[in-house]
């Protein structure tokens, strides 16, 4: 599909120009020759990805034009072309978010360049709108499953710093915790929550990308940099910036995050002015920070700056009760993706499950469950497929059940369990199963009727 741009230039020969440019260029271009015809064009729906416009118009001044809608929008870039601008113009047109300001006569090739990067800010910014809203109803801090009592103060932390204008907070816990969760919550729940949420995992890219890409380049900055490109920073400003792993920093970035964090002001690569940014930081880490700063490998003053709050995330293996919770919102998960409708758990899976150590955490549960839902051939949970190392799983041929006769549960439900143990024995088989438990089919597919298991077809 091709990115709509809006060209308004009241120069019939000029306009005429710019539109044909663009057209061979493959942008759905819209010429509009007032601010009249513009505001005609947005009213009927009319959505740019880049507006391109001249200053001056018979009808007004663009740019008290675009301060009037409110600025930049998300998902739509503004550059503005002049014959005769003047320095203070240019200032309140970068303070208003217009992606430039650019000079006539404008070199075609110079211009290329500002509208293809222009649209990809444009196409990220509509994204990160995008997931903001889906972010908006899915991340709440009932999200972070689990009934344990650690598990229901995180919940309740979770819910008051939510609440709190914090600068910035650091997340502790081994990998898998859910320390990204956690972020999303206290985004998405937040006085920010409008805003964008970006992220960065300070582990994936080397040095010299990492800064690139946290504090933006101008085009010519390094080898490759061909165009102007906003740092992360700059994109989150208003909203959360995430840095997962932020251990992994080096101690120059560290240095220069630290002054972006205190002044809230970023310079690009290769940039010659500075640019105010409000960002939200929320920093995770698996290391001990403060291990690192005695170390020599976190800088101290950083370590202060962002500690203003820290949570700690407890590990799978210290809140196994959650397991009742986890697993089955799991399995519906996946059963949803791949099409399965697995919905039976043997006791001999959830012995497995109990027994292991979860070095992975969550995290490795998730795989876990995702495997065994995927492979699974009917209804049952297959114990086969767990594969948890150092926890042996029970024999095919183990018939023993387990029935608490403490009260807990009725007369059907105990022959509920049963029916299901065999089920789960036969993998579904209905035959064998009647086999088993020596009733006939029909007795067996009555009761199962009445529970409302099935089997194998």
């Amino acid at each position: 599909m091709q990115t709509a741009l809006l060209i308004i230039e009241d120069e019939p020969l000029l306009g005429e120009e710019l539109a044909h440019h663009c057209r061979k260029l493959g942008f759905d271009v819209t010429l509009a020759r007032t601010l009249q015809e513009t505001c005609t064009f947005l009213d009927q729906g009319l959505e740019p990805a880049v507006v391109l416009s001249d200053m001056s118009l018979p009808d007004g001044n663009a740019l008290d034009f675009f301060e009037s809608r409110g600025g930049r929008q998300p998902g739509s870039e503004w550059i503005f072309l002049t014959g005769y601008g003047t320095v203070a113009d240019s200032v309140r047109a970068l303070r208003l978010g217009a992606y430039e300001f650019l000079e006539k006569p404008c070199d075609l090739g110079r211009l290329q360049l500002v509208l293809e990067s222009a649209v990809r800010s444009a196409l990220a910014q509509k994204r990160l709108a995008f997931e903001a809203a889906q972010g908006q109803a899915r991340y709440t801090p009932q999200s972070f499953l689990g009934s344990s009592p650690a598990v229901e103060e995180l919940r309740r932390l979770l819910q008051k710093l939510a609440g709190l204008p914090f600068s910035a907070l650091v997340l502790q816990g081994e990998t898998g915790t859910g320390k990204g969760l956690a972020a999303r919550i206290l985004h998405y729940s937040g006085r920010r929550r409008q805003g964008p949420w970006v992220e960065l995992n300070c582990a994936a890219l080397p040095r010299d990308l990492v800064e690139a890409e946290l504090f933006g380049y101008e085009p010519g900055a390094f080898t490759g940099a061909k165009g102007r490109h906003l740092g992360l920073l700059e994109q989150a400003n208003g909203g959360t910036l995430f840095l997962d792993e932020i251990g992994e920093l080096d101690l120059a970035i560290q240095a220069k995050l630290l002054k972006a964090v205190e002044d809230k002001r970023i310079r690009r690569l290769g940039g010659e002015r500075e640019i105010q940014v409000d960002v939200q930081i929320i920093a995770a880490t698996g290391r001990d920070l403060l291990q690192e700063v005695k170390a020599g490998r976190f800088r101290e003053d950083l370590y202060h700056r962002l500690s203003v709050f820290q949570v700690t995330l407890p590990p799978l293996r210290e809140r196994k009760e959650d397991l009742k919770s986890l697993v089955p919102a799991l399995i519906a998960e996946f059963n949803a993706r791949a099409g399965k409708k697995v919905k039976i758990i043997p006791d001999s899976v959830w012995r497995a499950l109990y027994r292991y150590h979860w070095p992975g955490n969550v995290r490795e549960l998730r795989n876990v469950v995702e495997r065994c839902v995927l492979l699974a051939e009917n209804e049952v949970f297959p114990l086969q497929w767990l594969n948890l190392p150092g926890v042996a799983t029970a024999p095919a041929n183990d018939l023993a059940i387990h029935l608490p006769l403490d009260g807990s549960l009725s007369l059907d439900e105990m022959e509920c369990k049963i029916l299901t143990a065999a089920l789960s024995r036969t993998s579904g088989n209905v035959a064998a199963a009647a086999r088993l438990l020596k009733i006939s089919r029909e007795t067996l597919r009555y009761r199962m009727q009445k529970y409302g298991l099935t089997g194998a077809s």
